[in-house]
């Protein structure tokens, strides 16, 4: 497996917190996100591996840094897996309209992740798996869809093998899922939302149009891998699904991602794995919410993204681009601004400034608060909220306060 990258130290605090109670994206209510015992289980689908790391990446990862920090606070142990889709339609268009191989794209877009996501004192996955690793498994597993007839074979005219698709109806009545029940949304928009995402509802042969790739044949000029199926090379949903079986096994503690994720990503790859352990995927949905700029969503198809790399060669603190982002709740839509940037570096500022004062803010009150607010839905900004009063009024205990935001927000003062 790829390696990962070096984790931050994280400081003890006096006590313990709680395991927070996280929305549910398929059930719209919070559930608790302590396991049933004392090791939480997460997994974070990672990145296609081009135009890393963008603010809206560093938003969805850090809501699940957030998460794990407090977790730990909660005595809890953490087991988190996180893929790499380092072979997919839009690496390879991008590898081919840039003139690179797309392995040589790949490779340098996950150091430069790595290397962000150090800055940003990230908490890194105990498993980190690139797709191109676990091909062989992926194919197996499609293999048992087939077998058990949860998957079918389509004629293609441009290879020499068939592709292989999940049957959405006969998944329905054999597993513990249907299509839609984690995105909520119903079959017009899911139609829009396939077709918009990777999807390919108008592909003739297919039973039913929402109907997900698993395995695509070998095509001429891109890359495919032997395998039991022939050659060829996985769909986007099933990686997660075998990656996540593998490493968490079903029913773990959360499955996180950004919101754009839900609908077909999250909801197909639920699907494969319901139907090939007989179990739901997770307890918890849980997504981060998008980020805007300059008035429209920040994605790589408008290309108006705002790159963390970039923001570092400019000599911004990792830790003022940590606090800009923790400064909304994860679930929020908002808009990145040069304003907010520096709001959270005055605020950094601040912080760095906190003075002792014996008749201030009593630090384990704050401590309390702070858990509280992270506990909630992880707060964020109610959070920061409990240590800007600090702040201004100076505390009993620095020390402390700089402990707690260092653990729990994970900002090094």
């Amino acid at each position: 497996m790829p390696e990962s990258w070096e984790r931050p130290a994280v400081p003890s605090l006096p006590g313990t917190g709680t395991a927070p109670r996280l929305h549910d994206t398929a059930t719209g209510a919070r559930l608790c996100s302590a396991p049933d015992d004392i090791i939480a289980r997460l997994y974070v689908c990672g990145i296609t591996p081009y135009d890393a790391t963008h603010i809206g990446h560093a938003n969805t990862y850090l809501a699940f840094d957030t998460l794990q920090r407090v977790w730990v606070d909660a005595g809890l142990e953490v087991h988190y897996a996180q893929n790499i889709t380092d072979v997919d339609d839009p690496l390879l268009e991008r590898a081919a309209a840039t003139g690179v191989s797309w392995r040589d794209l790949a490779d340098q877009q996950i150091e430069l992740f790595r290397h962000d996501m150090t800055a940003l004192r990230i908490l890194p996955p105990q498993d980190y798996v690139a797709v191109t690793e676990v091909i062989d498994e992926i194919a197996q597993a499609v293999a048992v869809l087939l077998d058990r007839g949860l998957a079918y074979r389509v004629p293609t005219s441009d290879a020499d093998a068939d592709d292989v698709y999940f049957d959405i109806s006969a998944a329905a009545e054999t597993s513990p899922w249907r299509i839609g029940e984690e995105s909520n949304l119903d079959r017009e928009q899911m139609l829009l939302l396939s077709a918009e995402r990777g999807g390919d509802p108008n592909r003739p042969g297919k039973r039913d149009p929402l109907d997900a790739l698993l395995w695509r044949a070998a095509r001429e000029g891109e890359p495919s891998w032997p395998s039991v199926l022939g050659a060829g090379r996985p769909g986007w949903h099933i990686e997660c699904s075998v990656i996540a079986l593998k490493h968490l096994g079903h029913d773990f503690s959360v499955q996180g991602g950004g919101a754009d994720l839900v609908f077909p990503h999250h909801d197909l790859s639920a699907g494969h794995a319901a139907a090939l352990s007989g179990h739901p995927l997770a307890k918890v949905y849980s997504h981060a919410g998008l980020i805007a700029y300059q008035g429209e969503k920040m994605s790589k198809s408008l290309g108006n993204l705002v790159l963390v790399s970039e923001l570092l060669r400019e000599c911004v603190p990792a830790a003022g681009i940590r606090l800009a982002l923790l400064a909304h709740h994860y679930r929020e839509e908002w808009e990145w601004t040069r304003a907010g940037l520096d709001e959270a570096l005055a605020r950094l500022d601040a912080w760095r400034g906190i003075r002792s004062n014996q008749h201030g803010a009593v630090a384990l009150d704050v401590l309390d608060q702070v858990r509280q607010r992270l506990a909630d839905d992880l707060d964020t900004p109610g959070a920061i909220a409990a240590v800007d009063r600090a702040v201004e009024t100076g505390v009993d205990d620095p020390a402390l306060i700089r402990a707690l935001v260092d653990a729990l927000l994970g900002i090094e003062l």
